[in-house]
């Protein structure tokens, strides 16, 4: 069962993949959001490829776990996809410093703001998927 995962921001989406069994997450890299008919096309590519099961979308919910205008902006982007590929399962993740947690491991790892710049989105999907997938444990057995 691959599980697919798109970290929405307003320039990229970072991407990634879980294994065939959907234990681990993997970071794929991200899409450059020129337009969202631009990246809506990327994303179909990408289920074309790897046909996953369901699109785990990180919402930014706000700290306080209300949906703010960042959250509502990915929601209407995760409705354009879901129209554009029919019968893709969407579900959305709380994604709640994905990336800061992201950006502190890189940081942590002596990794320079150069190189931060160009991996943390499909870090932040990476941590994205991974906390949904350890959360989902029981839901999805993998063997």
């Amino acid at each position: 069962m691959i599980l697919l995962a798109l970290d929405v921001g307003e320039k990229r989406i970072g991407v990634a993949k879980s294994d065939e069994l959907g234990i681990f997450a993997h970071p794929v890299g991200f899409i450059a959001r020129k337009s969202d008919r631009h990246a809506i096309a990327e994303v179909s590519k990408l289920v074309i490829e790897w046909n996953p099961e369901k699109i785990i979308v990180g919402l930014p919910k706000e700290m306080s776990g209300k949906i703010g205008k960042a959250a509502e902006k990915v929601m209407e982007f995760g409705a354009a996809v879901q129209a554009a590929i029919p019968g893709t399962a969407i579900e959305y993740w709380d994604e709640r410093l994905s990336t800061k947690g992201a950006e502190r491991v890189l940081i942590d790892s002596d990794v320079s703001r150069k190189k931060r710049r160009s991996v943390i989105d499909k870090m932040a999907a990476q941590a994205i998927l991974q906390n949904y997938i350890d959360a989902n444990k029981n839901r999805f057995p993998a063997c």
